[in-house]
C-alpha cells in the first residue's frame, strides 16, 4: 500500500516583551531558579492578572506579516492544566476567540515549487514554567521562571505531506518572527519551539488518519528526523495490523526515534471556560493602522528587491535574506565598502558562512563584524589584494582584533600590480619552462593554466590575477 503523510505543525513562539504577559515579572532568560515567578505568576489566592498591551501587539504584527485575519475581539480562557510547571492548576490561553484568524504562508520547496501553508489561527497564552529532570537523583525540580512568559501558539492545517515541507514552513514562520521583532527565535533557549502532529493514509483517501503530536523539539533538524522517524513507525504499525493510538509523544535525539509519553488529551478533556478575571481584548482600526505604519520589509518583499534592484540570483537572494540580520549584514557592508552586491553576496554565503559554520557560531557572534568585513572588501573592490589573498586574510581577522590594512602591511600581502615587476616574473617563468611553451605554441593551451600558477607561485599569490593573465597571453604568443 502506498502511504501519504499528513503533517500540522504547532509553533510556539516567545514574545520578545521585557515582563511577563499578566505580571511584572523580568522575562530574562538565564537568571537563577526560581527567582522571576511572582505571586501572579503562582496564581496565589486574591492576586489579579494583567494584560500585557505589548504582547498584542505583537500578536497584531504577526497577523498583519501572514495576511491573517485579526481578532477585533479575543476572549482569555482557563485552561485546566495538571502539571506541577504551573502550579496554579490552570494555564491561561485562548480557545474560541483568538487574537489571530486564518492566513497564509507560502513556503519553497526544494524543486523551486511555491506551496501555500494554511494558517488556522495564532493565541496568546502563557508558557509554563521547566521540569528540571537531571539535577537531583531520583527527583524532579521545578524553575518557574518562564512561568507566565508570554507565548503566540501559531497553528497550521494539515497541509505538509513531508518532513522537508515541515522544515521549510517552520524556517519561514522563524525568518517571519524575527523579522518583525517579535521573537528572537532562539531555539537552543526555548523561544521558539515547534510540536508536529502526524499522521499517514492511504493515497487517494481523504480521510485523516489518527495522528501523533511530537512535543517540543527545538531544532529544525530534530524536527525533520522526528517527523520521518514518526511516519516509519505508523507506517510498519499499520501493515503489521496494529493501530495508531493518539498521544503524545518526544523525540530522543540520542536514539533518533519518539517515544511515548501520556495519551493525548481533546479539548473538552482541558474544561476551558472564560477567565473570570480578564475582560475581553477589543482591537481598533487605529491602533491595527498605527502597527501597519510600523512593519519593516518583510523576508519576501526583500528577496524580491534584492533580486531587481541588485540582480542577484533568486538563490543568492534567498540566502541573504532568510535571516534579518544576515540581510542587514548584506546592506551594510554593500553600502560601506563600494563593492558590487555579487562580491558581497558569494563573500558573505561563501567563505564567511563557512567559517560560522564550522565553528558552530551565528552571525551575531562572528570574530569579524560589519565594520572589517567591509575593510576587507573595500581591498578586494579596488584590487589591493586578489580574492585568493583575501582568504588569508580573513583567516587573520578570524584569529585577532586587526583590521585589513594592519594585516596587509604586517604580512606584506599587498597585491603586485606592477606591469613590469609582474613581465619579469613572467619572463623567468618561460624561460624555465621551454617545453611547455613549446606545446603550448602547437595548441596545447590548457598549459595557461600550468604558467598561471607558475607564476603565482613566483609572486607568493600577490600578481593581479587580471593583469597576469592579460600579459601572460601576450608573452606565450610571442
Amino acid at each position: 500500500m502506498q502511504w501519504e503523510t499528513v503533517i500540522g505543525l504547532e509553533i510556539h513562539a516567545q514574545l520578545a516583551t521585557s515582563s511577563k504577559i499578566f505580571s511584572a515579572s523580568s522575562t530574562q532568560f538565564g537568571a537563577e531558579a526560581n527567582t522571576q515567578a511572582n505571586a501572579i505568576d503562582l496564581g496565589m489566592p486574591g492576586v489579579l492578572p494583567v494584560l500585557n498591551k505589548e504582547a498584542v501587539h505583537m500578536a497584531i504584527k504577526f497577523a498583519l506579516a501572514t495576511n491573517a485575519e485579526i481578532g477585533r475581539r479575543s476572549v482569555f480562557a482557563r485552561k485546566n492544566y495538571f502539571y506541577p510547571d504551573l502550579p496554579k492548576g490552570y494555564q491561561i490561553s485562548q480557545m474560541a476567540l483568538p487574537i489571530v484568524g486564518s492566513g497564509t504562508v507560502d513556503i519553497t520547496l526544494d524543486d523551486g515549487a511555491v506551496k501555500s501553508i494554511g494558517l488556522t489561527r495564532a493565541h496568546l497564552e502563557e508558557d509554563a514554567g521547566k521540569s528540571v529532570h537531571d539535577l537531583f537523583p531520583g527527583q524532579t525540580g521545578v524553575d518557574l521562571n518562564r512561568a507566565g512568559t508570554p507565548l503566540l501558539e501559531i497553528v497550521s492545517e494539515p497541509d505538509m505531506r513531508s518532513a522537508k515541507e515541515a522544515v521549510a514552513y517552520a524556517k519561514k514562520i522563524h525568518s517571519i518572527v524575527r523579522y518583525i521583532d517579535i521573537c528572537d527565535g532562539n531555539m537552543q533557549e526555548g523561544s521558539f519551539r515547534c510540536d508536529a502532529n502526524v499522521s499517514v493514509r492511504p493515497v487517494g483517501t481523504e480521510k485523516l488518519g489518527t495522528r501523533a503530536e511530537i512535543k517540543n523539539v527545538n531544532s529544525f533538524r530534530f524536527l525533520e528526523r522526528a517527523i520521518n522517524f514518526e511516519v516509519e513507525r505508523q507506517i510498519d504499525l499499520l501493515e503489521s495490523g496494529g493501530e495508531v493510538v493518539q498521544e503524545t509523544r518526544l523525540y530522543n535525539a540520542d536514539d533518533d526515534e519518539t517515544r511515548s509519553m501520556r495519551s493525548k488529551e481533546e479539548a473538552n478533556d482541558y474544561r476551558y471556560f472564560p477567565d473570570p478575571d480578564l475582560l475581553p481584548v477589543v482591537v481598533e482600526d487605529a491602533l491595527i493602522e498605527s502597527l501597519a505604519r510600523s512593519m519593516p520589509e518583510l523576508p519576501e518583499q526583500r528577496r524580491n528587491r534584492f533580486i531587481s534592484e541588485f540582480q542577484l540570483s533568486d538563490y543568492e537572494a534567498g540566502v541573504l535574506t532568510a535571516d534579518r540580520a544576515t540581510a542587514d549584514y548584506f546592506e551594510t557592508v554593500l553600502s560601506t565598502s563600494g563593492a558590487g552586491a555579487r562580491l558581497v553576496s558569494s563573500w558573505i554565503g561563501g567563505e564567511l558562512f563557512s567559517r560560522l559554520n564550522k565553528d558552530g557560531l551565528e552571525l551575531s557572534d562572528s570574530p569579524v563584524d560589519v565594520d572589517r568585513f567591509s575593510g576587507l572588501m573595500s581591498r578586494i573592490h579596488d584590487n589591493t589584494i586578489s580574492g585568493k589573498i583575501g582568504k588569508t586574510i580573513l583567516d587573520h581577522m578570524w584569529e585577532s582584533d586587526a583590521d585589513v590594512d594592519q594585516i596587509i602591511d604586517r604580512e606584506g600581502l599587498r597585491q603586485i600590480s606592477d606591469s613590469s615587476e609582474i613581465e619579469k616574473m613572467i619572463d623567468n617563468v618561460i624561460a624555465a619552462n621551454p617545453s611547455q611553451l613549446a606545446e603550448y605554441r602547437q595548441g596545447k593551451e590548457k598549459l595557461l593554466a600550468y604558467f598561471v600558477g607558475q607564476v603565482m607561485k613566483a609572486s607568493r599569490g600577490k600578481a593581479n590575477p587580471a593583469q597576469l593573465n592579460e600579459l601572460l597571453r601576450e608573452k606565450l604568443k610571442g
